[in-house]
């Protein structure tokens, strides 16, 4: 009886210290990933009186306590991208390291619970924090009442719960347009069960399908970004005597641009010191006028006319000059890079890209074939997982490195896509420059983006990891057309825009000369007839 006491004990108290040192593990991966989103929210938010510098101290602690959640928000997205990376890593370190001690630590409660925590603070960020965060900043108190902080915290909390109560009505009626059976008795007190949960499934399909539209065009954005960022290859080119010729040109130009103001000066003073007659409301003076008068009228009118071809004149020279401009600080850039930087880091950059893309839309149609002959299962998964059991990769740790790999340019893919998207010219975040509106807005896309790359990485046969906690319990992952019909358009999607992104200069050149050759074959029948 004393040993199985003991043993109880034991493994009571063995339970107590992994649960003790889970939540360490935790508290110190959500100081990591704050600390980060800080920098990055610090590096974009605006510093002016509007906002961090204003002079009523509610309007300060206001601002304070909505930056702090709206960091908070971006450490959740962090985490939320984070999470099948960490986890394939974790089940591949313990594969190699099964008896080493200073692994011992990572174990599938620990990922387990890691999943948990970043559904729960997913949902409480995008239906909590950010809508209180909205509301509390654009308060002002009710009518009649005491203006104060105190004011504003009761306006927002009466508007929060009246949108809450409507949210949960609308949720009410899509389950049971979709015929959800959890919906049925007391509906309104599963909200950590039930609403919390099926409202975040209907952001994730949102954020699938977005993600569906701004991947593959960010597959082909970020070519020319890597163009922009990197220094091409310099070949068959003299660059510092492109240089010298670009700088020649552009004082050329600013000598121009001189010589046209001082010509707009002189024609003004000389306009200023005549005094010109009335006319007859068309612009031209009376045909009785003095000859003398005539003269000057005319003057008058040339010179006008002369100053507005000077103004069309500056105007082309100035376009110019920026261009000239632009094209030297390219060309400096060229000057000043190594030749290790353009003979082979930009290659290797392009082919990088290349073999990532071309990997993913063969993972792509693979996993679409397995779908089709019933080998893949669907992404819907609620059974219990165990790190270190075997690889899931055919690859191992390689194949495994490849898939981390691939997860983070998907990522990388969708955010670059999402921001290169015409509509989003006046919400992308600019350094300095951004308000604290447009910080809610961005995080909110970041963590609808972050949650959405687990689920978009399982659908399209990236990885085998399962979904785990919630994130695996989504019902819509459990329908074959949709899994189905997501990974034909994913794939060919991204094909027709690679393919439209290389072959955009043989096309251009071929209509070039198809337009020529049918201008000369028209001539030529004219020309007989």
């Amino acid at each position: 009886m004393e040993e199985e006491e003991e043993e109880v004990t034991d493994l009571k108290l063995q339970l107590f210290h992994n649960t003790v040192r889970e939540h360490i593990i935790f508290l110190l991966l959500i100081i990591l990933l704050y600390f980060s989103s800080y920098v990055i929210v610090s590096r974009f938010r605006r510093r002016d009186r509007d906002d961090l510098y204003s002079n009523d101290e509610d309007e300060v602690l206001v601002y304070r306590i909505s930056f702090w959640l709206c960091t908070f928000t971006l450490a959740v997205a962090e985490g939320a991208a984070m999470l099948l990376p960490v986890s394939i890593a974790s089940n591949e370190v313990l594969l190699l390291y099964p008896n080493s001690y200073y692994v011992k630590w990572l174990n599938s409660s620990l990922i387990q619970g890691l999943w948990n925590h970043v559904f729960l603070f997913s949902n409480l960020s995008l239906f909590i924090f950010l809508p209180f965060v909205y509301l509390f900043s654009e308060s002002t108190g009710f009518v009649g009442h005491k203006k104060g902080i105190l004011a504003r915290v009761y306006e927002t909390f009466i508007v929060f719960v009246l949108m809450a109560i409507i949210v949960l009505v609308l949720t009410a009626v899509l389950s049971a347009v979709f015929g959800i059976e959890k919906f049925q008795f007391f509906w309104f007190l599963n909200l950590g069960s039930v609403h919390l949960p099926f409202l975040y499934s209907c952001v994730s399909f949102l954020g699938v399908m977005l993600m569906l539209i701004c991947t593959p065009y960010g597959f082909v954005r970020l070519f020319g970004v890597v163009n922009q960022v990197l220094v091409r290859p310099m070949l068959l080119r003299d660059v510092n005597e492109e240089f010298s010729a670009f700088y020649m040109e552009e004082a050329s130009v600013k000598r121009k641009l001189a010589n046209i103001e001082l010509q707009n000066v002189s024609i003004l003073d000389a306009t200023n010191g005549t005094r010109l007659p009335k006319t007859n409301g068309i612009g031209r003076p009376p045909s009785y006028l003095p000859q003398p008068l005539l003269q000057h009228s005319l003057a008058h009118l040339y010179q006008r006319k002369t100053l507005n071809g000077n103004v069309d004149e500056h105007q082309m020279l100035n376009e110019r000059l920026r261009e000239l401009d632009s094209e030297r600080k390219e060309l400096d850039k060229m000057r000043k890079s190594s030749t290790f930087q353009r003979t082979f880091v930009y290659p290797l950059a392009m082919l990088l890209l290349l073999f990532c893309t071309a990997v993913t839309i063969l993972l792509v149609v693979q996993n679409t074939l397995e779908l089709l002959i019933g080998i893949k299962a669907l992404p819907l998964s609620t059974r219990q997982f165990t790190l270190g059991i075997s690889s899931l990769s055919k690859l191992g740790p390689v194949g495994a490195g490849m898939e981390v790999c691939l997860i983070f340019y998907l990522g990388a893919t969708s955010v670059v896509g999402f921001y290169s998207m015409p509509f989003m010219s006046n919400v992308r975040p600019k350094r300095r420059q951004t308000s604290l509106p447009q910080l809610m807005l961005n995080c909110g896309f970041m963590l609808v983006l972050s949650s959405a790359l687990p689920l978009l990485s399982r659908i399209i046969g990236i990885t085998n990891f399962d979904l785990l906690g919630d994130f695996g319990a989504i019902e819509w992952l459990g329908n074959f057309q949709i899994v189905l019909l997501y990974n034909l358009v994913f794939g060919t999607t991204t094909a027709l825009c690679l393919a439209n992104k290389f072959t955009a200069t043989v096309r251009r050149e071929l209509r070039a000369r198809l337009v020529e050759n049918y201008v000369l074959f028209t001539n030529y029948m004219s020309f007989i007839n």
